[in-house]
């Protein structure tokens, strides 16, 4: 087994998903490879030795400086052949998933998506996928290889291992058709705390606050706790609040410590995005909401009142 990780970065951090891979694909094969791909992108090298990676290959050229995927492609399907790779894994994002779809057409390999999991079963790779609405999950193969998987986020968190990478240079050489599309703008959005993909601590309102007035008392308590908010499909749907702060099927899925929810009743869409959190709380007034099901704390009760005292109460103890 031969495997590459796509490390997609951010300035010069790579994105937590692309660690949290690049960790899983190392378990299974320690001599595990990364790829860093764009302009400027060398200050990000150590975090892929920290994380599992036992080779780094660098394609850094001011070609690649705009997160456009097709030059990406090139880079990488002209890597796979000559390394030959029999595996590539990318963490899912929109740059992710067009890569892998990308890479797949170039290289008629098979590509399976939305992998929570990978194992070896007899020497052979395995992806593990959720299936009609997360109530099973199903094995899933390759028949060719490169093998190309695309993992759904937040499935493996990063674990260091303490390694250092070796590092190769690789040349950009692109295709004629890949220059066609150049970027415009490039807009960044502010946010004062950290994404809700790798916040430890989640707040989550759902529909049952209100109004999108009362997301202050969400607000108020995140702030708190030094965690980020979220919100459900049905809140971002009627406006209330940002689409990048949705959790669920059609929205992120996140891990994090602590997930607190107010007002979510835990629908089967919104389960899918957040049942890994390592402890669940719901604040709900409805005893039968779905949500506590599956919390490992529950507490029935009017919110208004429940997260403005949570907050109340975690300000006292940090003083």
């Amino acid at each position: 087994m031969s495997t590459l990780v796509f490390l997609e970065h951010h300035g010069s951090s790579i994105q937590r998903g692309s660690l949290g891979v690049l960790g899983k694909a190392a378990q299974l094969d320690p001599d595990t490879s990364g790829v860093l791909i764009g302009s400027g992108v060398r200050e990000a090298l150590g975090d892929a030795g920290r994380y599992g990676a036992t080779r780094v290959f660098v394609a850094d050229d001011a070609a690649l400086e705009a997160p456009l995927p097709q030059p990406r492609v090139d880079v990488l399907s002209r890597l796979v052949r000559d390394q030959g790779f029999d595996t590539v894994l990318f963490a899912a994002s929109v740059l992710g998933a067009d890569l892998a779809g990308g890479l797949s057409a170039r290289l008629d390999a098979g590509l399976n998506w939305d992998l929570n999991d990978l194992v070896l079963e007899g020497g052979t790779l395995v992806g593990k996928r959720s299936a009609l609405g997360d109530t099973v999950l199903v094995d899933v193969g390759w028949t060719s290889e490169p093998r190309l998987g695309l993992v759904r986020a937040g499935s493996f968190d990063p674990v260091e291992s303490g390694g250092e990478a070796a590092v190769e240079e690789i040349s950009t050489e692109l295709e004629g058709f890949s220059s066609l599309a150049t970027m415009v703008d490039q807009a960044h959005e502010e946010q004062s705390g950290p994404s809700i993909e790798e916040a430890d601590i989640l707040v989550t309102g759902g529909r049952g606050l209100g109004s999108p007035e009362a997301f202050s008392i969400v607000e108020e308590l995140a702030s708190a706790l030094g965690g980020a908010v979220a919100s459900t499909r049905a809140v971002v749907d009627s406006g209330w609040y940002p689409y990048a702060t949705q959790v669920g099927q059609t929205g992120k899925v996140v891990s994090p410590k602590l997930y607190i929810g107010a007002g979510v009743s835990g629908a089967i869409q919104h389960k899918v995005g957040m049942q890994t959190s390592q402890t669940i709380v719901a604040i709900n007034k409805d005893p039968n909401a779905p949500i506590f099901e599956f919390s490992d704390l529950g507490i029935v009760g009017d919110l208004n009142e429940v997260v403005p005292k949570l907050t109340e109460l975690v300000k006292e103890r940090k003083g």
